[in-house]
């Protein structure tokens, strides 16, 4: 199946826009255009309405952006985390992802705006989601108001954070009600096929991967630190000795996506280790959809799918 022709228009249309590649741009550059794509390019009219939306500090000084939907407590509550290679995204760029996702699941969403790298390196951004986790898990009655039902999720390199989450939560023995993982980065350095196939022109390239890993990491992508960093799950949470008792998970993967392989490849691991798991590959889909819903029905269908699988294992 080829790419969706919504989307296919928007790849033409950043390929003509001039901008440099990320991989070829500086840091600034790369922040400032996916604000552009995520939020200049938006009618705000067009945000979802949810019940309130707070910007407030978690753990101390983490900022955070709080959204509840129309309803009472108690409910469940959504740690998120935003996706951008662990460099660029903040509030902003996933505030259209989170007001639908409040709404979709009746949740309240807690919006996680952690330290970035290059500023800030390996781990900072997974310590920052260890503590909001924590502190959430903790302050349950000022969110959603219903301990039972904790979910952590977030899309990309938010994925990969949301996994790590759950990984540490449960060896901290906080038990974590569910987890959604969006098209997951989960083994930095793997080698899958979907790295070949996708590797240039359907938005995120295989360069910009790289480019992403090594300001993250602070090494270069052959640099034989990075084999060993990525051996450490809290890097590439698909190298844990064990996913045993893990959260139930929904995890969702694009057909033209580098990273699709191993998301696949983390969901069939979770399952083989007795963790229920909801599971889509969505074909004519590139990586970043999960935010695209006013541009393609199939984008709409596809978070649709997601945000109900994820509601479901909520109760």
């Amino acid at each position: 199946m080829p790419v969706d022709p919504n989307i296919a228009g928007l790849l033409q249309l950043i390929a003509n826009s001039g901008l440099p590649p990320v991989a070829e741009g500086t840091v600034a550059q790369a922040r400032a255009g996916l604000r552009t794509l995520m939020v200049d390019f938006r009618d705000a009219s067009t945000l979802p309405a949810v019940a309130s939306v707070t910007d407030t500090t978690i753990a101390g000084s983490i900022p955070a952006r709080v959204y509840r939907p129309e309803g009472d407590d108690p409910r469940p509550t959504i740690v998120y985390f935003h996706g951008g290679g662990f460099v660029i995204g903040d509030l902003d760029t996933h505030e259209g992802v989170c007001r639908l996702l409040a709404n979709d699941v009746g949740a309240v969403v807690v919006s996680v705006d952690y330290r970035l790298a290059p500023e800030h390196r390996f781990p900072a951004a997974v310590e920052d989601a260890e503590a909001a986790v924590r502190w959430v898990v903790e302050h349950v009655a000022e969110y959603g108001d219903d301990a039972a039902r904790i979910a952590v999720g977030g899309d990309s390199a938010g994925g990969n954070l949301a996994a790590v989450a759950a990984q540490l939560a449960h060896a901290a023995g906080i038990e974590l009600a569910a987890q959604l993982l969006i098209y997951p980065a989960v083994d930095m350095l793997g080698d899958y096929p979907s790295r070949i196939e996708n590797a240039e022109g359907y938005f995120l390239t295989l360069s910009d991967m790289h480019w992403f890993g090594e300001q993250y990491s602070g090494l270069k992508y052959d640099d034989p630190a990075a084999a060993e960093l990525d051996r450490d799950p809290r890097m590439s949470p698909l190298r844990a000795q064990s996913l045993a008792g893990l959260p139930p998970a929904v995890v969702a993967t694009a057909e033209f996506d580098p990273l699709r392989d191993e998301g696949d490849a983390y969901a069939e691991a979770l399952a083989a280790a007795g963790v229920k798991v909801e599971h889509q590959q969505f074909p004519s889909l590139i990586h970043g959809f999960y935010g695209l819903e006013l541009l393609s029905p199939a984008a709409a269908d596809a978070m649709a799918w997601c945000n109900a699988k994820l509601k479901d294992l909520l109760g």
